[in-house]
């Protein structure tokens, strides 16, 4: 009967321990198996200090259990006796349920534990052999490899060997257990094994001896007939049916799930063909497919290739003649592309559900780390012999070492990866099962810290520690493609060659630069040299380099950057604000590689880097902030060239925070995800310049009010915006459509008025048209009552006379788009009053009207269309563009708009959700509408970013194509799959527009 205060005790000092279910504990502590045990203080101390005290108390009460009676007694005694036999039989059964499984099936393999001091013997692929040695059929050997892994497990979780060395005994075991096993398959089919010799090739991580608790054990075949059986006809194919026989059996014999489990599946997809091909083939076989058909692929994961089992000299054979193979890889054509599309397959193929998870694959894993360093062995192994070796680690060292990696960048990756590993060790240990993905369930996560050494907040810092060495291998991994260029022309002299040229122009190449040799002179220019600009251009270029090469024109990116760094460098807020602040150095390079107008902005006025480092810089600002800021520049001008000047500067340093933000949210960032909503990105980009033009405008019209008239013009005046102006969906090569209104001033003549009214139009778009650098602000008076041949400016009462008289049915649609921008704000909200009862008449359109409309839009589409424009891909006028949505919106805004309110906007996308909620236009037409209005929108403005110039289609050049393509979200490769998905939304656009707008 157990005592309530000792229970009390016992309670406390279990939970102290780290035990989770006390009172379980307590139970089995009281086993009659542990009463030799119990109330021994050291071994609760040793529970206590495993990964899982309540899963290694569960593992030692099964074992204890399994002991035959007359051997507890010894079994005990030697637990309580020997602390470095407790330490480590305790410490695999807190980490390895599994490893506890196979202790109570097989109750003497305790002993193995004792047999030797842990800290003194590390054993090799002779010592594994001899303990399997006595292993003469499938389930033996199996038994005899978990009894090995027994002893690797206890070094590994009682810090005996690191996540390394233990990764290396894995190979060395697998090594020798597919002796083993070969040696059982020739002894069960002795004719086969005298008619060939088989040699057996690890490939992966057991040939770059780093292999997992659990994982496939890649391997390739290769087989010559012996001497007097090649000799005969048709000895070769039977020596090769006997090798194949073998390579099975052996295979059978490590892959196969009996009552003592698998010890790993022999993967051999690895060989020529994959499985298509044949399992077992000859040195000449297979130096045949290598040199004709093997893939990019092939060689690198040649690369770890090792003989380990089976005919030692045949195996030699294979390796020495397959490694110039490898290290010639890289002078194959399409090398680059190729390593690029493997590299994007894996990540592909990770399920959405896991990439978080996933410590192998997924962002900032293993993987990354892996590929990185084989890539960088592929280039440089071919001229540095040191860098030959299959084992990552060594690799990254080797590369360190030879300059080709930087040695702070080297040890943190090293860290990160072993880190990374060492979870990987534990997840599998757990059950012995081959995952990569860390566990959800709060007790292996736990468990999972805990054996990891993290005992304070296991969970908490875990999940930090985790993610802080995956966004180090983020991080390092751009930079392993391109630090040597940066060590062989940042540290030596001009001329001097330490990489080759082509070696570093493959680089280059690989991160997708089309030009390497103009890569490394802007390289060279920008990082040689021993001066703080240099030094901190040296710490910078690793990661741009990485950011500029995620673009489709990174030599772009980087020529900009020189030419932003020839302009700025010796400011010294400049490379300062790339160092310390992340997010500017990635914006930059995000802008500076996607295309021709923000680069062309940012070098007529290179300060306005500032923005891109301030939180805030790149959110828009309103008209009436802007409108201030243009006007007090205009009022300090002396003259009004000089002010139209100062209020272009001013428009040129916005326009580019616009660009800039639209081409971040589009791209994304690490600090900023892309924009999950393109529509928001239109919204924001139409009322950010629309608000920019308009205060430009405000600040031409001050410069030539004062001009000529000081402070106060004769004639009150209002600049109205029409179109995408007064829609605020301007895009950066929209033009900027508008009426000018005036009303003489009491007491002043009206012809008087009207001159000067007449002289301020001329004297502002003399202003904005002045020859300049900058994109152009046409101002484009076309919509103006009796068109190009009517007068530019007319009074509020001119107006209200020719609208009741003359007025057409299309200058009341244009008329929907018609909102005061600049000027006098009380004579635009009068014009406004006037225009409302036209373009919102009174019981809607007449019938004839809307044929009116109607026949407009079908003459439009026949005649306005440019000759040999696509017209399912012309972005304004062609089927399902915006002219179709705009003209149906509109239409239905004329018919329904004075019974509507929310119809009375100027912005489409506000009227088309306006007609939605009044049920005039059913949701999914809408929603179709919509997306179609939208992408043709960021159509247009991805290709003035682009080229620099407007435009209504998709461009012709491939590199702009790409661009524009990078812009709207696909990915490299993808511009198919765009023009198809445009071409698909107009599409379905223009059946809701025939339907709408044409009735049909």
């Amino acid at each position: 009967m157990t005592v309530p205060g000792r229970r009390s005790s016992t309670f406390s000092r279990l939970l102290r321990h780290g035990f989770t279910d006390p009172s379980g504990a307590e139970r089995l502590l009281d086993a009659p198996e542990l009463s030799a045990l119990r109330g021994d203080s050291v071994l609760l101390d040793s529970l206590g200090a495993t990964a899982d005290p309540d899963l290694a108390l569960r593992g030692l009460v099964r074992i204890a259990e399994a002991q035959p009676e007359s051997e507890r007694g010894t079994f005990t005694t030697t637990l309580l006796a020997a602390k470095p036999f407790r330490d480590r039989l305790l410490g695999v059964l807190g980490a390895s349920e599994a490893l506890a499984d196979h202790l109570a099936r097989h109750p003497r393999d305790w002993e193995s534990l004792v047999t030797y001091e842990a800290a003194d013997l590390h054993p090799g692929v002779a010592e594994f052999e001899q303990c399997l040695a006595d292993a003469v059929d499938a389930d033996s050997l199996r038994v005899a490899y978990r009894r090995c892994l027994l002893g690797i497990a206890a070094r590994d979780v009682c810090g005996t060997i690191d996540v390394a060395g233990a990764a290396a005994e894995l190979a060395d075991l697998a090594t020798a257990t597919l002796r083993a096993a070969l040696a059982i398959a020739r002894t069960a089919a002795p004719e086969d094994a005298d008619q060939c010799r088989l040699a057996v090739i690890a490939m992966g991580k057991c040939g770059g001896h780093e292999l997992n608790y659990v994982s496939d054990v890649d391997v390739i075949f290769v087989a010559e007939p012996v001497p007097e059986v090649g000799d005969r006809e048709g000895g070769e194919a039977k020596a090769m049916q006997a090798a194949t026989r073998l390579a099975s059996h052996l295979m059978r014999i490590c892959s196969e799930t009996t009552v003592e489990g698998t010890i790993w599946p022999v993967d051999a997809n690895l060989r020529p063909e994959g499985r298509n091909g044949p399992l077992v083939r000859t040195l000449s076989s297979h130096l045949a497919y290598y040199q004709r058909w093997a893939k990019t692929w092939e060689f690198q994961a040649l690369l770890k290739a090792r003989a380990v089992a089976g005919d030692p000299e045949l195996g030699a054979r294979y390796i020495e003649a397959v490694s110039p193979l490898v290290w010639q890889a890289a002078e194959r054509e399409n090398f680059v592309p190729d390593v690029q599309k493997m590299r994007r397959r894996v990540v592909d193929n990770i399920p959405a559900a896991q990439i978080d998870r996933e410590l192998k694959l997924g962002p900032g894993g293993l993987r990354d780390v892996e590929f990185a360093v084989q890539l960088l062995q592929l280039v440089h192994g071919r001229s540095d012999a040191g860098l030959h070796s299959g084992t990552t680690l060594d690799a990254l060292a080797a590369l360190a070492a030879g300059g080709y990696v930087g040695r702070a960048d080297a040890a943190q990756l090293d860290e990160a990866y072993r880190f990374l590993r060492a979870m990987e060790h534990r997840i599998q240990l757990y059950r012995l099962r081959r995952t990569h993905l860390v566990p959800e369930d709060g007790a292996d996560l736990r468990r999972l810290g805990r054996s990891l050494g993290l005992r304070t907040d296991p969970v908490a810092e875990l999940n930090k520690e985790w993610k802080r060495h995956a966004a180090v291998v983020r991080r390092l991994h751009e930079k392993l493609f391109y630090r040597p260029l940066l060590d062989a022309f940042a540290q030596l002299a001009p001329g001097e060659i330490r990489l080759s040229t082509k070696a570093a122009g493959q680089r280059l190449e690989a991160l997708g630069y089309a030009d390497p040799s103009a890569a490394l002179r802007h390289l060279e220019a920008l990082a040689a040299g021993v001066s703080r600009k240099a030094a901190i251009q040296r710490t910078l270029l690793p990661v741009l380099l990485g950011w500029f090469a995620d673009s489709a024109d990174p030599d772009a990116g980087l020529l900009g950057f020189r030419k932003v760094s020839d302009a700025l460098g010796k400011t010294p807020w400049y490379l300062r604000l790339l160092r310390d602040e992340g997010a500017a150095a990635e914006n930059l390079a995000r802008v500076l590689s996607a295309g021709r107008l923000a680069p062309d902005l940012l070098l007529r006025a290179p300060e306005a880097v500032a923005l891109l480092g301030d939180p805030e810089g790149l959110g828009p600002r309103g008209r009436d902030h802007l409108e201030q800021e243009v006007l007090a520049a205009v009022g300090r001008a002396s003259d009004a060239e000089q002010a139209v000047a100062a209020a272009r500067g001013v428009r040129r340093r916005e326009l580019f925070r616009t660009a800039a933000a639209d081409l971040i949210g589009s791209y994304g960032t690490e600090d900023n995800p892309r924009e999950p909503d393109p529509g928001a990105l239109v919204d924001r980009v139409g009322e950010a310049v629309t608000d920019l033009n308009a205060a430009t405008i405000a600040g031409a019209l001050r410069a030539a009010v004062r001009a000529e008239w000081g402070d106060e013009l004769p004639t009150r005046f209002a600049v109205i915006g029409m179109g995408r102006f007064g829609g605020h969906e301007l895009g950066y090569g929209s033009d900027a459509d508008v009426l000018f209104v005036h009303e003489p001033r009491e007491g002043v003549d009206e012809q008087e008025a009207a001159r000067a009214a007449n002289r301020v139009v001329a004297e502002m778009r003399r202003l904005l048209q002045l020859p300049t650098a900058d994109p152009p602000l046409l101002i484009d008076a076309d919509l103006r009552p009796e068109g190009k041949s009517g007068p530019l400016v007319r009074t509020l009462k001119s107006y209200a006379a020719y609208y009741h008289r003359w007025s057409l049915v299309w200058e009341s649609q244009a008329l929907l788009r018609a909102e005061p921008l600049a000027g006098d704000r009380e004579l635009g909200e009068r014009f406004v009053e006037l225009v409302d009862p036209l373009r919102y008449p009174a019981e809607g359109l007449g019938e004839d009207a809307v044929r009116e409309i109607r026949r407009l839009k079908a003459r439009m589409e026949s005649e306005r269309l440019p000759r040999g424009a696509d017209p399912t891909l012309h972005a304004k006028l062609g089927r399902g563009g915006l002219s179709d949505v705009e003209w149906t919106v509109q239409l239905l805004q004329m018919q329904h708009g004075w019974v509507e309110p929310g119809l009375r906007t100027t912005r489409t996308r506000e009227a088309l959700r306006a007609a939605h909620a009044a049920g005039l236009i059913p949701t999914e037409e809408a929603q179709t509408l919509d997306e179609a209005w939208v992408l043709a929108t960021r159509v247009r403005n991805a290709v003035m970013l682009v080229r620099g110039r407007p435009g209504d289609t998709f461009p012709s050049d491939p590199r702009e194509l790409a661009a524009v393509g990078r812009y709207l979200g696909y990915e490299s490769g993808h511009v198919g799959e765009m023009v198809d998905d445009y071409r698909r939304i107009t599409r379905r656009a223009r059946a809701v527009v025939e339907e709408l707008f044409y009735g049909a």
